[in-house]
């Protein structure tokens, strides 16, 4: 399954685990995807989205249409 937000296109990002050492050894951060059904009132229907919290709060504040329609991406 793949760990890319639908909306914002955030993905895993890459890090360094370091040590009281100072060895360093390679890590991910994995986005914060959750899977939320959104209603969308003008079409009066539900959407299936695989996002990020971060993207869920923005969704809240903007609506769907008008966060696909600043992001670029054709809604579903």
């Amino acid at each position: 399954m793949s760990k890319v937000c639908e909306l914002t296109g955030t993905t895993v990002q890459y890090g360094n685990n370091v040590s009281h050492a100072n060895n360093k050894t390679r890590r991910r951060f994995l986005p914060n995807l959750q899977t939320k059904r959104v209603w969308i009132p003008e079409e009066k229907r539900f959407v299936t989205l695989k996002i990020t919290t971060k993207a869920l709060k923005t969704l809240d504040k903007k609506g769907y249409l008008a966060m696909t329609k600043e992001l670029g991406i054709p809604a579903k």
